[in-house]
């Protein structure tokens, strides 16, 4: 069970999810084990499926991918770098450099192989910047002009530690895009809990599921 009553309406493998925390929580399983439980999850499904965007987490449709995530480009304020944490096939990567006005190299980081190798397999030009790694241990080559993460990556207990090694290496921290209630505000809560001074925001609504937002917050370096 979940005390978040909005949870059906977030991701669709909130349950499966859930019960790997729980594993954790109880000491069933360590945080390799997490890790390893999240990719048998995620990870088949991905290879599996057949369209880019499919294969980056996002069902459905081109334009749902396209409105759903794009926002993420509000984030953006200069040129640079931009490593997208968890990159899956790297189709974010490829996106974010027709969203925004900016310049921007990006870079990914990915924790299962089998993704890091689709992504350089759809990627060739940009295979030497695809990294497999654990973004709360990875040491990154370079400081980035931005990086992208989401909090659910890592078990909870790692969360905070996995904003300040990231906020870190990077002049803007980018989070998201996470799925919210109006009504709530959870992550940012979380953030500031940890006296994270959150810098900028950019909020659209759920289409197909009312009261729903997609939401990213940014952190400056401090």
């Amino acid at each position: 069970m979940t005390g978040d009553p909005y949870a059906h309406l977030k991701d669709n493998a909130w349950r499966e999810l859930a019960e790997i925390d729980g594993r954790l929580e109880r000491g069933d399983i360590g945080e390799a084990g997490w890790h390893e439980q999240v990719a048998t999850l995620v990870v088949p499904a991905y290879l599996a499926a057949t369209t880019p965007w499919e294969q980056s987490g996002q069902s459905g449709s081109r334009s749902d991918w396209e409105y759903s995530r794009s926002l993420i480009a509000d984030a953006i304020d200069r040129g640079g770098t931009f490593l997208d944490v968890g990159c899956a096939n790297g189709f974010l990567m490829e996106s974010i450099v027709r969203w925004t006005p900016f310049e921007v190299e990006p870079y990914g980081l990915e924790i299962a192989p089998e993704l890091a190798d689709l992504a350089r397999h759809r990627l060739p030009a940009r295979a030497d910047r695809i990294t497999v790694g654990n973004a709360v241990q990875w040491q990154p080559p370079q400081p980035f002009t931005h990086i992208r993460t989401n909090l659910d990556y890592v078990p909870r207990p790692r969360r905070r530690g996995l904003v300040e090694h990231l906020r870190a290496n990077c002049d803007r921290l980018i989070v998201g895009v996470f799925n919210e209630h109006e009504t709530e505000h959870t992550v940012e809560e979380e953030l500031r809990s940890w006296g994270v001074e959150v810098a900028g925001r950019s909020v659209r609504s759920n289409r197909r599921k009312r009261g729903m937002e997609y939401r990213v917050l940014w952190i400056d370096a401090q």
